[in-house]
């Protein structure tokens, strides 16, 4: 009895959707009467084939035959009215709460912290918002409403039979709990295999999003039949425990039917017996038959729908996971800054990821920048570059020390106020499957056409955008896929100058550029860069030898800061820096000159 009570326990989880049913009380309470509706007149339909036997039949009347028959044509007709309205009322509901369970976990989901996503595949959590919220659909408006028919037909069918002939009743009733024990004992076994299958199937979908995300990656290094492979395994796992599940529900479904006709057919021999020996009419017989098959298929129904609900409730939990995440970054408390002010403090900053706690990314990091001013960030990979730009957007929160904009503490700052203030262009932008107006425009909500055509000249961008099949109504393809890795950053560019923000963070904006256009877009960073806090990451030094300051850093360490020409002298590792790109003995920047693609350090040389 353990499986069957650990059963219902975790069914018990199918009651968090009461939630979310409460808005459509309404159509709730109207399918409600609807089922009960059609449930009283099946029930009726038995006294219509015991008139219809009794009376039409052997009194061999056809006026009471006519009769008997349109009784039972009155009949059906109110049962297909009734279940049209139950069904339409019921499936409704289903697709309303299902598309409202998928809105309220997307809008949980889309505002957790980002180390979530590092723990948690995105493909796993497309899977819950899609078919998990499909299996909910199915199972309310659907399986939940064949359950509670059954439950009312059941239980009406029992009250009739104990009404027709008691003796026959009570071999009806012998043969429930042997109906019911496969029931108990294969549900647990049956939810095990529907969670596993759950899971398998999101391990498949979020294997081939990734497979495709890097198709090109894939094909450029032949690996084509591995991933068939790899991917086949996967997909044949995943055949494997649904088999497992079919197979357990098949045996469910097959032991039931077996019981319950064996139950019938003995009925029969006893009914058939009291027919001849005239202690019942046929009559009695058939609508006690009727009862009896509407006791049987009843029985039947629930034991499917049960294993549906135990998939059900498996999704459900799963969902409400999601729905109940709550973000590592708390903004209860924040309150809107009055006046922004756009100068940046650095104090005491000390950060580990959560996943290396002890391998600090920043240490004891301490830097000052004016509002207006800008500061070059230098240092080899793993130095705390991009950690930084990653606290300053309140991705994560220090565990020592804290960031300051004007005089407040950024945790003090709402997210969304903090965030709007500041633009990022990254060094790999990111670019969404819609038109170009679309992703220069999510730079500000409800930008008008004028305004993003004026922010792609601003990022020099606005030619190329005229050269393509639709102009600014071009679709980029998947990630931007139609677009060169030049055009993607002045798109992301054009994207920051629109949303014209105060703090601008730049990840080596022009990396992805030829000479030419690197000159034009420094030329538009320049003036976009006027009056505005900008901290730039610098992976090539060419692009920042005009910077207002230049802070060198390493392993999560300031070592040192200063313009050029004072870390050349001070400074040992931007000496070494410095030397891997060009010859600072030989070139010396001139006060007024320009940042110039056009030097002879190393295109391509990353820091």
């Amino acid at each position: 009895m353990s499986s069957g009570r650990g059963g219902v326990k975790r069914l018990s989880v199918l009651r968090k959707l009461v939630h979310f049913l409460l808005p459509y009380r309404g159509t709730l309470v109207a399918a409600g009467i609807a089922l009960v509706l059609t449930a009283a007149i099946t029930l009726s339909i038995g006294q219509g084939i015991r008139i219809l036997i009794d009376d039409g039949f052997a009194s061999g009347s056809r006026e009471q035959l006519n009769q008997a028959v349109a009784i039972m044509l009155g009949l059906s007709l109110l049962m297909a009215a009734g279940t049209f309205i139950r069904y339409y009322l019921v499936s409704w509901l289903g697709e309303r709460v299902s598309a409202d369970i998928r809105n309220a976990v997307f809008a949980n989901v889309i505002g957790l912290h980002p180390g979530y996503f590092e723990d948690n595949r995105s493909g796993e959590i497309m899977s819950r918002l899609t078919t998990d919220t499909t299996l909910l659909q199915t199972i309310i408006g659907s399986s939940m409403s064949m359950a509670l028919r059954s439950s009312l037909t059941v239980a009406g069918a029992l009250v009739m039979l104990f009404v027709t002939n008691l003796k026959l009743t009570a071999m009806v009733l012998a043969c429930v709990p042997l109906v019911l024990m496969p029931i108990l004992l294969y549900g647990r076994r049956v939810r095990a295999l529907s969670n596993q299958s759950q899971d398998s199937i999101a391990s498949v979908g979020s294997y081939a999003g990734e497979v495709i995300q890097h198709v090109k990656t894939v094909q450029s290094h032949t690996r084509e039949d591995f991933e068939k492979k790899a991917f086949s395994q996967e997909v044949e796992s995943a055949f494997r425990v649904a088999r497992r599940r079919i197979r357990q529900r098949a045996w469910l479904m097959a032991i039931v039917i077996m019981l319950v006709f064996t139950g019938l057919s003995g009925m029969f021999w006893v009914g058939g017996n009291d027919v001849f020996s005239g202690s019942m009419s046929g009559g009695q017989l058939g609508a006690f038959v009727f009862y009896a098959m509407m006791v049987g298929v009843g029985v039947g129904t629930l034991s499917e729908v049960w294993g549906e609900l135990q998939r059900a409730a498996g999704a459900t939990e799963r969902l409400m996971e999601l729905l109940q995440e709550r973000s590592l970054i708390p903004n209860e408390d924040a309150c809107p800054v009055v006046d922004f002010k756009a100068s940046l403090k650095i104090e005491g900053l000390g950060f580990c990821y959560p996943r290396r706690p002890l391998q600090p990314a920043l240490q004891q990091l301490d830097l000052e920048l004016a509002s207006g001013q800008s500061l070059a960030l230098v240092g080899p990979s793993g130095a705390g570059k991009s950690t930084l730009f990653e606290l300053l957007q309140r991705f994560h929160d220090p565990q020592s020390g804290r960031i300051l904009i004007g005089d407040e503490d950024i945790r003090d700052i709402p997210l969304t106020e903090l965030r709007r203030h500041i633009a990022v262009v990254p060094q790999a932008p990111a670019m969404f499957t819609a038109d170009v107006s679309y992703n220069i425009g999510y730079g500000k909500a409800g930008a008008s056409r004028e305004e993003i055509e004026a922010a792609a000249r601003a990022a020099h961008a606005h030619e190329f955008i005229c050269r393509l099949p639709g102009g600014y109504d071009s679709h980029l393809g998947e990630q931007g896929v139609r677009l060169s890795g030049g055009q993607r950053q002045r798109i992301a560019i054009a994207r920051a100058i629109l949303k014209d923000p105060e703090i601008l963070l730049l990840d080596e904006a022009t990396s992805a550029l030829d000479a030419e256009s690197e000159f034009q877009v420094q030329q538009a960073l320049q003036t976009l860069m006027k009056n505005r806090t900008t901290i730039i990451i610098a992976h090539r030094l060419s692009t920042i030898l005009h910077a207002g300051r230049i802070a060198v850093l390493d392993q999560g360490k300031l070592i040192a800061t200063g313009d050029h020409n004072s870390l050349l002298e001070s400074c040992e590792l931007y000496q070494r820096l410095a030397s891997l790109q060009f010859d600072t003995e030989s070139w010396q920047p001139s006060a007024d000159a320009p940042p110039s693609p056009a030097r002879t350090w190393p295109q391509g040389a990353r820091v």
